[in-house]
C-alpha cells in the first residue's frame, strides 16, 4: 500500500505507518527484513546471525484515534549453545496484538483508585503504548516481539554440563567451635 513507506532511520528493522491514512477497514502488510537489517539485528540482540525475519499484520484503526497491529513474527536466529558454544537455530513464531494511541489521550491514562494507586488487571489487555506525530514504527514492534522471544540459554540438543559440581554453600558457614572436639575420646 503507497501510504506506508519503508524507513531505515534509528531503528535496526524499520517499517513506518502514516497513521492518517489508516483506515477501519484493515490492511493486510507483510514485512521482511533484509540482509543489512538482519546484520543490524544480530548485533543488537547478540546472536550469531538473523537468518529471516519477518512479519505479517494487521493494521485498523481502533476508537476514534487509536491503531491496533496485530498480527504474527517469524524468524529463524543462530545463537550459540551456552554448553559447546556450537551454533544452534531457533525458530521464532510470535503472535503481535498491540494499540497505539497519540501522546496525551484519555485512552493511554493509567487508572487509579481513591488512594492514588494504580488499578492493573493481570489477565486483561496491555495498556496502550503511545506514538508521538503521524507515524508508527511497525518494524520496531516487530523486532521488539522477535527479541523477546529469543530463548536466553540456547542449548544443543543432547548438551550437558559434563563434571558440573553444584556448590551447595557448605564451605561458607563458620565451622562449629565444637568440631574440635569430635575426635577427641576420652581415656
Amino acid at each position: 500500500m503507497s501510504s506506508h513507506h519503508k524507513h531505515a532511520g534509528d531503528a535496526a528493522f524499520s517499517y513506518l505507518v502514516k497513521v492518517g491514512h489508516v483506515s477501519a477497514n484493515p490492511v493486510q502488510v507483510h514485512v521482511e527484513a533484509d540482509e543489512r537489517e538482519r546484520r543490524a539485528l544480530a548485533a543488537l540482540w547478540n546472536v550469531e546471525a538473523v537468518e529471516s525475519l519477518g512479519a505479517d499484520l494487521q493494521i485498523a484503526r481502533w476508537k476514534k484515534d487509536g491503531i491496533r497491529i496485530k498480527g504474527r513474527v517469524k524468524a529463524e536466529l543462530v545463537q550459540a549453545c551456552v554448553v559447546t558454544l556450537e551454533p544452534v537455530v531457533s525458530q521464532i513464531d510470535q503472535e503481535i496484538d498491540q494499540v497505539f494511541v497519540p501522546e496525551g489521550s484519555r485512552l493511554s491514562r493509567i487508572l487509579t483508585n481513591e488512594a492514588g494507586e494504580m488499578i492493573l488487571d493481570p489477565e486483561g489487555p496491555d495498556m496502550p503504548e503511545t506514538f508521538t506525530g503521524d507515524t508508527i514504527d511497525a518494524g520496531a514492534l516487530v523486532a521488539e516481539f522477535a527479541a523477546l522471544a529469543i530463548d536466553p540459554y540456547p542449548r544443543k540438543s543432547g548438551a550437558a554440563f559434563d563434571g558440573h559440581v553444584e556448590d551447595s554453600g557448605e564451605s561458607d558457614r563458620k565451622p562449629s567451635p565444637f568440631a574440635v572436639l569430635k575426635d577427641w575420646k576420652k581415656d
